[in-house]
């Protein structure tokens, strides 16, 4: 696929003021960038993968304007990913892999808004396996073992706090733990597992205890070996997005007014657009200095990566009903 903007798509303002105006723009070269089979690879004409894929549904089936125009690349795209589940329930990361990871988290959301039975069964199996998947960190054995660790006296989180690793059994960490948690919400009660609550608190209960000093997350342990940690934009944003509903906890306030001292120094286009949509998802009003669309399309950095496409797409959406499960988007024809 070709990776540069057509010509016809870029003669609107890349400017963050109106924020339609880069939604349609992003939409629309997500749609060149598909690849034949119905997924979406890293970049332009990669071998399709499950994340990227699932990053490219969430911007287009995200209520806009162009939606109307995209039944059939998404169509395609639901077919990519659906095919690419295994038995177990899980999803790889790439159709060439047999075992599962994080990114049925992401599938299982995605798939959450499509508002179509027929997926039911995708997201009931995907979601028995996320809740299946336990850290063995945590388990009762290793924590055994650390009590007699030489080095316990560094430990400061808790141990009984149990979340979600980027691969099956492994250990906890900030962003496959909150993609877990946003996976469970808003999905239809016949979906969740019996396991579903237990897992949500104990998840949030990760979160919070793995939030660095003073505000943020970085993407495992505030601390290792007594050194603090610094907090990251990602991580910060994914965590701050699977907690939004206790905007008045302390330590969400204290987060966010981490993310508002961080922003004007960011760098990242990807960076850039996860904390948009973290601070527009608590109604903050991304704070005025550093780099802007503009900037970031200047220097090509917006177009190599198809993730960071779709989430500035989502960054400068007008509509938040795609994050909170309420889209009235209908599939039911695809």
């Amino acid at each position: 696929m070709d990776s540069v903007l057509p010509e016809e798509l870029i003669s609107v303002s890349m400017e963050v003021c109106p924020d339609t105006s880069p939604n349609l723009n992003f939409r629309a070269w997500l749609l060149r960038a598909q690849n034949d089979d119905g997924g979406w690879g890293f970049h332009p004409g990669a071998e399709s993968r499950v994340e990227p894929t699932c990053w490219s549904l969430r911007a287009l089936t995200a209520p806009g304007p162009a939606n109307s125009l995209e039944e059939a690349p998404v169509a395609d795209g639901l077919r990519f990913l659906t095919s690419a589940q295994l038995p177990d329930g899980s999803w790889p990361s790439t159709t060439k892999q047999h075992t599962g990871c994080w990114v049925t988290s992401l599938a299982c959301w995605v798939l959450r808004d499509v508002r179509d039975e027929k997926y039911r069964t995708a997201i009931t199996d995907g979601l028995r396996w996320v809740c299946r998947d336990w850290p063995k960190d945590s388990s009762w054995w290793q924590r055994g073992l650390r009590k007699f660790s030489p080095g316990r006296e560094h430990l400061k989180h808790n141990d009984h706090a149990r979340g979600w690793g980027w691969t099956p059994g492994t250990s906890s960490w900030v962003e496959p733990t909150a993609f877990a948690l946003l996976a469970l919400e808003g999905q239809n009660a016949e979906v969740l597992p019996s396991s579903t609550e237990k897992r949500r608190k104990l998840g949030e209960e990760l979160l919070y205890n793995r939030m660095c000093p003073g505000g943020g997350w970085n993407c495992g342990n505030p601390e290792v070996y007594g050194v603090i940690g610094d907090p990251l934009v990602v991580p910060t944003s994914c965590a701050l997005l699977a907690l939004r509903a206790h905007p008045e906890r302390p330590e969400n306030k204290e987060s966010l007014a981490w993310l508002e001292r961080a922003f004007p120094n960011i760098n990242s286009p990807g960076s850039f657009a996860l904390a948009r949509i973290c601070l527009a998802a608590y109604s903050h009003k991304a704070p005025v200095g550093g780099a802007s669309l503009n900037d970031y399309y200047a220097r090509n950095e917006l177009l190599r990566s198809i993730p960071v496409a779709a989430w500035i797409a989502l960054a400068v959406s007008d509509s938040r009903e795609w994050l909170n499960g309420n889209s009235k988007k209908k599939a039911t024809d695809l």
